[in-house]
Order: structure tokens, then sequence, then C-alpha cells
């Protein structure tokens, strides 16, 4: 799924993993924290006013995990992407794994939430 890189359009990026995390039997709380998981990576890429460009999202499911990978395709180069402490800290208490990385000039990003 690609979706602009507008904090307004990130919207659907959570609408899709809620949906699918629903579908494989997460708790409501699992749902929510995915949610939040999303917007602090997807943050991460764009920043708070967005960028032009759009960001890639791809949604794997196996078994009991779902894995969602992101990227930006944005128009300027702008700075490599970066957690602070606080959103760090934030998604080792929502995900089972978390990353953001830059490869071949593209910001990435992935994470993983298993169902208990």
């Amino acid at each position: 799924m690609a979706v602009p890189a507008t904090p307004e359009f990130l919207r659907l990026a959570r609408v899709t993993a809620a949906g699918l995390a629903s579908r494989l039997g997460f708790t409501f709380d699992d749902v929510d924290d995915l949610r939040l998981a999303i917007d602090e990576l997807c943050f991460a890429l764009i920043g708070a006013k967005g960028r032009q460009g759009t960001v890639q999202l791809r949604y794997v499911v196996s078994g009991d995990v779902l894995e969602v990978v992101g990227s930006g395709q944005f128009e300027d180069a702008g700075p490599a992407p970066k957690l602070n402490d606080f959103s760090a800290q934030i998604l080792d208490a929502l995900v089972d794994e978390h990353e953001l990385s830059t490869s071949d000039g593209q910001p990435r990003f992935r994470l993983v939430k298993r169902r208990p």
C-alpha cells in the first residue's frame, strides 16, 4: 500500500494494520499497541508536517505474527530518520521487534507484533 507522506493519510496505515491484527485474533490492547507503534515509526519517517512523496507499506501475515515494513519515497533527501529515547522506549513496550534504518538512501522501518 502506498499513501502520501502526510500525517492525515497515515490513518490508512493504522486502520489496515488494525484490521489484519483483529482478523488474526489479537486482543483489543494488542491492536491498539500496533496502531501506536505504526504512528511512532511513520512519524519518524515523515516528521510532524509530512514530506513530499509517499510511504510504502507492506503487511506480512505469518501464523501468529504480523510484520509491517514501511519505506519512504521522498522528493527531498532530508535527514536520516531516528527515534528519540522516549519513542524507542514506547516501541519496546508496544511491539516484539522494531527497527528504523536507511537503505539505498531510503528511510525504512520494520515492526513485528506476535499474538500472545
